[in-house]
């Protein structure tokens, strides 16, 4: 089928799929296998939970892709939909922090990543701040180019990315030794403790995974292109992470590899010799910015979709002359930028850091009100979808809600807490909107 002018100004199925694969991989991964090596062997377990749930909830986002495919917002929008102007709301105000949180986040891994190769970044602050605020507004910069160059180059970093990840993953199987996975459980706790504490763990490294649909305006032959990208994007996800912590818990000691912190590095310099570390941190360099900038591209999309509801300043809802929220992006870019240099300044750093933390809090929100709506839009609209008869959808949306929320429990009950407090900061706000908006 060729291609409308429209559709070559949109994004295609292996750009999306890129952009759900490139978000969800980011440089914390290159750090999970040591992570779960104080668990044991039985950490595969807690990623083969994580996975069953990632799937669930990506199998949400891909029907629910199919029952609103011109709709941008992706959680937001299904959670307005279903739920209402309010739930929708705290969907987008908590989902809105957690990026920019977790973008300066990314700019430090980023900055870390490069020291390897330019150490005066460890010792020196100031040049530290300056490059990670360089790659923050060169990737804002390009993100205003329009979502097809960003697309493109989120593509490139994602390819690139997982190349290392796959060579050391394939590589490491010729040293595999399976005595490295015992004790099977090493713990000190009851199995089930254990995987429950390795799934809520790894899930984590599955957020991102709604991401193809949160531009879906934008995609080229939504109803197809998203659910397809999306469940690609978590296949190709999890084959990478399983097979790549198998292969280095097989390759490591389990008491060596819970003290290293560059996994990835050690195995490679078992595998290829002294040399291969430089390769695995441009690796993990490429991996951050690539993250970076698919995060950077969404961080501008929800916000205009909740101003062009009337729930958010109208400002965010202006677009440049390449159809791109261009002011929303940099708004976020400047919070991004300032709490990045936060990590830097010494008194502010376990702020930082707990801010961090809660705001992974804030996308388990939106998994958990998407999975509801998603049997409300579904029954309210008696949509139906081959393969997917009511009790399939009643099936579906009960088990993906109850594992959002129980890893939303699996997070702590001071995250909790302190996530409710974070979300309930936006009342105020959409208090004032709403009053705006009749007056």
């Amino acid at each position: 089928m060729l291609e409308t002018p429209g559709q070559k100004n949109k994004l295609g199925l292996w750009t999306s799929t890129s952009l759900v694969v490139g978000n969800m991989i980011g440089a914390g991964v290159f750090m999970m296998p040591a992570a779960l090596a104080a668990y044991g062997g039985i950490s595969l377990l807690g990623w083969v939970f994580s996975a069953i749930g990632a799937f669930l909830l990506a199998k949400v986002f891909s029907n629910l892709s199919k029952m609103m495919p011109q709709v941008d917002g992706g959680p937001y929008a299904y959670s307005r939909r279903g739920l209402g102007d309010f739930a929708g709301f705290l969907v987008a105000w908590g989902y809105w922090i957690s990026l920019w949180c977790t973008n300066a986040a990314i700019a430090v891994s980023l900055v870390s990543a490069l020291s390897t190769f330019f150490p005066a970044l460890a010792t020196n602050a100031l040049l530290a701040v300056f490059t990670g605020l360089g790659a923050i507004w060169l990737l804002t910069w390009i993100n205003t180019l329009g979502i097809v160059t960003s697309g493109k180059l989120q593509l490139v970093t994602t390819i690139l990315k997982i190349i290392p990840l796959l060579l050391v993953a394939g590589g490491g199987l010729f040293f595999f030794r399976a005595a490295n996975f015992l004790p099977f459980n090493a713990s000190g706790v009851s199995d089930w403790a254990a995987i429950s504490a390795t799934a809520t763990f790894t899930f984590f490294a599955f957020q991102g995974l709604e991401c193809a649909t949160i531009p879906s305006g934008s995609v080229a032959n939504p109803e197809k292109t998203v659910p397809r990208a999306t469940m690609l994007g978590i296949g190709i996800t999890t084959i990478i992470y399983i097979l790549s912590t198998v292969s280095l818990m097989g390759m490591i000691p389990g008491k060596d590899l819970q003290h290293s912190v560059t996994p990835f590095t050690d195995a490679a310099v078992m595998i290829w010799g002294s040399n291969a570390r430089y390769w695995i941190s441009a690796g993990v360099a490429i991996a951050a910015f690539g993250a970076l900038n698919g995060w950077i591209l969404v961080q501008g999309q929800i916000p205009r979709a909740i101003a062009k509801d009337h729930l958010f300043p109208h400002l965010f809802s202006k677009e440049n002359k390449k159809g791109v929220p261009a002011t929303g992006i940099v708004i976020g870019s400047v919070l991004v930028s300032l709490l990045m240099s936060m990590n830097y300044t010494r008194g502010l750093v376990e702020q930082f850091k707990f801010l961090i933390l809660l705001s992974t809090l804030t996308v388990l929100v939106p998994y958990l009100f998407s999975a509801a709506s998603y049997l409300i839009i579904r029954l309210e609209n008696k949509y139906w979808m081959p393969g997917n008869g009511w009790t399939g959808s009643i099936i579906l949306a009960s088990l993906a809600f109850l594992f959002s929320l129980w890893a939303i429990a699996g997070s702590g009950q001071e995250i909790v807490y302190w996530g409710f407090i974070l979300l309930m900061l936006g009342v105020p706000f959409y208090v004032v909107t709403i009053w705006k908006k009749k007056s």
